[in-house]
């Protein structure tokens, strides 16, 4: 139980102030359930409809890929928990427990939490979808063989998807814990970004001519949504193309082999890792002469923020964090691929990414560190938090959407552009640092702050609407010098006016207090 209670990062995700984990499995299980919800009635208004098998095939195709999608983003936020942490291994060490009840005990863990995500996510859908793919009139078993194909195939394809990533961390895991280290975070990331464009940038190949064509087979073989279709087809019995077979026949190899994988590479990584887990630092330690940063303004400052910058380039916990937020935005992007609101996007996921970073610890060793030193107050950590701000998000995207707008854009029309793109940034990080009084990375946290469920509705939902009339009025003002001029006048004075409206406030805040209110203990006899 506690290892499926931490099966993610609670203290990031955890909605309820005090952090309560099954309210966070609550809440995670009732959101895929509203997205089931909205898949079970269009399976009804699919159903009522003639529809040609190339149109059931996208549809069959279109939840795989979301079954994959949901499980890879649960892959990446359990990415942590792969393995017992040191807390893990200094409580359960002394106990009379075998190594083995430990490992079965993270085993049922995940595999829990993975069955229960599917079974959210289709819940509700995986009642209308069978009947509405069905041909018309085919009868009771039929329905019963295409409800087999939906609850075998789609917790399949998560399964394969999962594995592959349980596998690739396996292997990583033989490597020496310095090693692991290093490129853990890394390739975490990579192959988050590498299942993203597989699943929103792939070829379609939704006709049977198209599936059989010589050419095609190389890029099918290579595309899993697409051998878990034909592994659907192969079940359901109404479509027995050739082609389909074997995708299906690869479908259920390629299962057995990342299973097969999966396990042999965990199973010798834990081994390896249990030993270490104690021994070597989860941060890692720098390498001889550091990676070389400018100055930031005066000796203090400059120290703040090259601390900022090498705390989330070296954490692995922060780093997952925000590539969190990243990976959100790039899967919208691949799904707009419109430049403007795509880099508006990125760029407002990269800020709160960041400064959602920035309230969490990584060791509160460097708050006491920090109360010793002769820093001067809140106005110093407000500009040493936006100076790194600037660098860690507002300069990568800027550099990005430079190199994507002079694609296909002029220079001048590319630095118009840029300027109000760096201006909108910086509006936006002096508006989150308002009421800023933190060093980051060295304050305490009390979890349950983030409210990710309502962060996740806001990403979806809002942010695009908002994002699509800044994209009009950035264009219009784009459009004539006068306007663009005054628009540049008017941003500038927003952010020098919020700048001056920060909290008066000139004492550091260090610790994270709770509101005054009786908290029951929930003790039994």
């Amino acid at each position: 139980r506690q290892f499926l209670f931490r099966i993610m990062d609670v203290e990031f995700l955890a909605a309820s102030a005090r952090g309560d984990a099954s309210q966070l499995f609550g809440q995670f299980a009732s959101m895929l359930v509203f997205i089931s919800f909205g898949g079970a009635y269009a399976g009804l208004a699919f159903g009522s409809q003639p529809v040609s098998p190339e149109m059931t095939w996208l549809m069959e195709r279109i939840f795989i890929e979301a079954t994959m999608l949901v499980v890879g983003i649960f892959a990446l936020l359990s990415w942590e928990s792969t393995f017992p942490d040191r807390r893990d291994v200094y409580v359960l060490s002394p106990l009379p427990i075998r190594g083995k009840a430990i490992f079965t005990a993270k085993v049922a863990a995940a595999a829990s939490s993975l069955g229960l995500t599917v079974l959210a996510l289709h819940c509700l859908a995986g009642l209308t979808w069978p009947g509405a793919l069905m041909p018309k009139g085919a009868g009771f078993l039929a329905w019963l063989r295409f409800v087999a194909a939906y609850w075998i195939t789609l917790p399949a394809a998560g399964a394969f998807l999962y594995c592959a990533m349980l596998g690739l961390q396996g292997i990583v895991g033989l490597l020496p814990r310095a090693w692991f280290l290093r490129i853990s975070s890394f390739l975490q990331i990579g192959a988050f970004a590498l299942f993203l464009g597989v699943i929103f940038l792939q070829p379609s190949f939704m006709t049977a001519k198209a599936l059989a064509a010589p050419e095609n087979q190389r890029a099918l073989a290579w595309l899993p949504d697409y051998w878990f279709m034909g592994l659907f087809n192969a079940i359901s019995g109404t479509h027995p193309d050739p082609a389909l077979s074997r995708l299906a026949g690869r479908a259920v190899i390629g299962l057995a082999v990342v299973v097969l994988i999966a396990l042999v590479a965990f199973v010798l990584s834990w081994l390896r890792t249990m030993r270490k887990i104690a021994e070597e630092p989860d941060i890692l330690p720098s390498t001889r002469g550091g990676l070389w940063l400018p100055r930031f303004g005066t000796s203090p400052q400059t120290a703040l923020v090259h601390f900022t910058l090498r705390t989330l380039g070296r954490s692995r916990q922060h780093r997952m964090n925000l590539a969190f937020y990243l990976g959100v935005g790039f899967a919208m992007i691949a799904v707009t691929k419109a430049p403007l609101p795509s880099i508006l996007l990125m760029l407002c996921l990269a800020i709160v990414g960041t400064r959602v970073a920035y309230a969490r610890p990584y060791d509160l060793r460097a708050n006491w560190l920090f109360r010793i030193l002769p820093i001067q107050g809140a106005a110093m950590a407000r500009t040493t938090a936006r100076r790194a701000l600037l660098v860690l998000s507002v300069l990568p995207v800027t550099i990005g959407a430079a190199v994507w707008l002079l694609r296909t854009w002029s220079a001048a029309d590319t630095a118009k552009h840029l300027l109000l793109l760096a201006l909108f940034g910086m509006l936006q990080i002096e508006a989150w640092l308002i009421t800023f009084r933190k060093i980051p990375f060295a304050c305490s946290y009390l979890p349950g702050k983030s409210k990710f469920h309502l962060a996740f509705a806001g990403t979806v939902q809002i942010l695009p609407l908002a994002l699509i009339q800044v994209v009009e009025l950035e264009q219009r003002a784009a459009s004539k010098w006068l306007i663009y001029i005054a628009t540049v006048a008017v941003m500038t004075a927003a952010i020098v006016i919020i700048r001056k409206l920060a909290s008066p406030s000139d004492e550091i805040l260090y610790e994270d207090f709770a509101s005054d209110e009786l908290i029951e203990l929930k003790l039994e006899s």
